[in-house]
């Protein structure tokens, strides 16, 4: 576990505060409503129960008291017309009489005997008389059955068209056992199933589940059959002549159901309404009492939260400091935040918070004097505990770069400003540096020194990677394992460290660009400020090099010293005869060749993953004697092609666009070769065959 992880906050006080009262909130009202939606929901689940078997009952009387009604008035009227003969003026007056006083009734017919028929209802319904004929022709079997005795009640509204129901019962006449059919227009009785007003949806159905009234129409003139509601199956499967139960369908939605089983021809009232709708109102309630809830939940959050924050929010800030300061950030301007409590007279707090305040600050001051040792970076590496004091052997990358001209440029600046050209050097060169430190910083490099105009960086001496698997011996699986992986990490620092140089050519053409412009719109002034154009020259080499922290007890430097660091100088210096802005030398170029530079040893093929980076370089015709390594070349970088410069610079400023006069530097528009990155750059092209590169330093002799 790290520094910060020991030291972040996990949870506030404030919300401490908040959890605890949220807590008690919600488990106080959560029961309260628990309570009354389990009370008040059974009470009304067993009101709506016995609702929808009151409404059975009722609706089930009155469909009896009406089909017996019926049943009587048709029978008394047959016995009369039996008791006059069956024919003459005074059977016709009866009949007429019968059917103005029973307008419901369209027809009674005694198959073989008689047909008594409602000519009014007919005609004015629009219906041929026919149609009773054609229904009992499909119903010989049921009329078979109520001869032998049974009452069967069927639905003829799809034959009709309008709510009919066919009552079948048996009938004697002169000793014959027959059968007496009476065509029943249901309207009444289907008003009384449908103005309830209790929301549950009533019907009656035969012996076999057809449906013989219902509220809705459609329902009845399509000749639904009920047969499949678990509410009719219970119904048909039980002795009971009435019941109420909850039951579900196949959709899974759940009902509240009754029934009444009628005395007249095995037909039963049902009635049922989904659960949900019968609950509606202690669903309502429910969340009627969920919002109050939450309304007194946000007040007390907004109450504990407001008082809260005069704890919390100085020791918010006290650890926003630290955490910066533990980041490396020893100058944020957190700091300024932490006096926001100072009384009147501006005296700092003398509370435990001052106490904490000044602390904080006693240890900023401290990190100041530490930063001032050596560089930030290496600063913060050493709060992150990420290096030691003691020196290490690191495969690393090494860059070395200056101003070509740099004497001529002061004297320049000597001559216009005079005593003031100091200041103006050193805010040319903070621009010119501040620019390139951006694109070493953005690659992952680290600045080691500057030099009056030179500036060395390193990629690689903050990584921890350990040398030691070197000390294994070869049988052991895990050297090869953390040897691969080690070359890996230096490959990676030297493809950072190319693409960070490459990426300052182009910073370098937009500062010219911003040079030339600024001195321009200063030019006719007296001692008018210019800034001047200029090119640069770099060097890469890659190697082991010694890293840590030198110097006195008084003064220490984190750098990096040895002849991988010596040869990198060596190379920057040769840009000049070389005539190019950046050269690598041997190592590097063997070290990243196989997979970033098309070149015999991978048959000029770069794997699709690696094609990103991609590097052009040509070869420096010219050799030169290294100690220890023979002769060696020097490589001149021309252009990694498929460099996004939109993408590279917007790591450290989002808002960045790309100089549309600048792309040229780099990426897919950027140089192909040597030729053309000297023309860019206005690099005159040297005369090989009088170089003499060996001649730059005593080390080397001339080849």
């Amino acid at each position: 576990m790290n520094d910060n992880e020991k030291t972040k906050i996990k949870f506030s006080i404030g919300f401490k505060l908040v959890l605890i009262i949220s807590i008690l909130v919600v488990v106080s009202l959560g029961t309260i409503t628990f309570l009354v939606s389990t009370i008040v929901g059974e009470d009304v689940r067993l009101k709506a129960e016995k609702n929808n078997l009151a409404i059975a009952l009722s609706t089930g009387t009155t469909a009896v008291n009406e089909l017996t009604t019926v049943r009587s008035n048709v029978f008394l009227m047959l016995d009369m017309l039996n008791a006059s003969g069956g024919s003459g003026v005074l059977s016709r007056q009866t009949t007429t009489y019968f059917f103005e006083r029973n307008q419901n009734i369209a027809a009674v017919i005694i198959p073989g005997s008689k047909e008594l028929i409602n000519n009014r209802y007919f005609i004015s319904n629009e219906i041929e008389t026919s149609i009773a004929g054609d229904f009992l022709t499909a119903h010989q079997k049921e009329v078979s059955e109520a001869e032998q005795g049974a009452s069967i009640i069927l639905n003829a509204t799809p034959n009709f068209g309008v709510p009919m129901i066919a009552c079948i019962y048996p009938w004697k006449d002169s000793g014959f056992d027959q059968a007496a059919v009476i065509f029943y227009a249901a309207d009444t009785l289907a008003d009384a199933f449908g103005t309830t007003g209790s929301g549950s949806e009533i019907f009656m159905v035969n012996h076999e589940g057809d449906l013989l009234i219902h509220s809705d129409f459609n329902l009845v003139k399509a000749a639904s059959n009920m047969s499949k509601i678990p509410l009719v199956k219970s119904m048909r499967n039980d002795t009971a002549d009435n019941r109420q139960e909850l039951f579900k369908t196949e959709d899974g939605t759940e009902y509240f159901g009754a029934y009444s089983k009628l005395s007249v021809a095995d037909v039963a009232v049902l009635a049922m309404i989904k659960k949900d709708k019968a609950l509606e109102a202690v669903n309502q309630q429910i969340i009627q009492n969920i919002r109050i809830t939450i309304a007194v939940l946000c007040l007390s959050v907004l109450f504990i939260w407001i008082y809260s924050k005069t704890l919390s929010n100085p020791l918010k800030r006290l650890t926003a400091v630290a955490n910066e300061i533990k980041q490396g950030n020893f100058n944020t301007d957190l700091f300024e935040q932490l006096d926001k409590k100072k009384n009147k007279t501006r005296k700092p707090r003398n509370d435990e918070i001052g106490v904490l305040i000044q602390s904080t600050k006693d240890e900023r001051e401290m990190l100041n004097t530490v930063s001032r040792l050596t560089n930030k970076g290496v600063a913060k590496a050493i709060v992150r505990k990420e290096i030691d004091f003691e020196p290490h052997l690191k495969d690393i990358t090494i860059f070395f770069s200056d101003i070509r001209g740099f004497t001529a440029i002061s004297d320049g600046f000597n001559k216009r400003f005079g005593e003031k050209s100091a200041g103006e050097i050193i805010s040319f060169l903070n621009d010119y540096m501040s620019r390139m430190v951006n694109c070493i910083t953005i690659s992952g490099g680290n600045v080691d020194k500057f030099e009056g105009d030179a500036i060395m960086a390193c990629w690689g001496v903050l990584r921890d990677d350990s040398l030691e698997f070197e000390k294994m011996p070869d049988s052991n699986p895990q050297k090869k394992e953390l040897a691969a992986k080690h070359a890996q990490h230096v490959k990676s620092d030297a493809i950072n460290a190319v693409r960070g140089v490459l990426a300052m050519r182009y910073a370098l053409m937009v500062y010219n660009k911003e040079a030339e412009a600024f001195t321009k719109a200063h030019e006719g002034e007296p001692m008018a400020k210019y800034k001047p154009h200029i090119r640069i020259g770099s060097g890469l080499n890659s190697g082991r090099a010694t890293v840590g922290f030198m110097g006195s007890f008084d003064k220490m430097e984190f750098t990096s010293i040895g002849d991988a660091v010596n040869l990198a100088s060596r190379t920057e210096s040769s840009n000049k005869p070389c005539g190019t802005d950046m050269l690598i030398t041997e190592d590097t170029y063997n070290l990243i060749k196989q997979d970033y530079i098309k070149c015999p040893e991978n048959n000029f093929t770069i794997k699709p993953e690696n094609q990103k980076d991609e590097i052009i370089v040509e070869v420096i015709p010219v050799t030169f004697e290294v100690k220890g390594k023979g002769k060696q070349h020097f490589y001149g970088v021309v252009n990694m092609p498929n460099f996004n410069i939109e993408e590279f610079f917007k790591t450290t400023e989002p808002d960045f666009k790309v100089d549309p006069d600048c792309v040229k530097a780099i990426g897919p528009q950027g140089p192909k070769t040597l030729a053309e990155v000297r023309t860019l750059l206005g690099i005159p092209t040297p005369d090989f065959g009088g170089v003499n590169l060996d001649a730059e330093e005593n080390k080397v002799t001339a080849s």
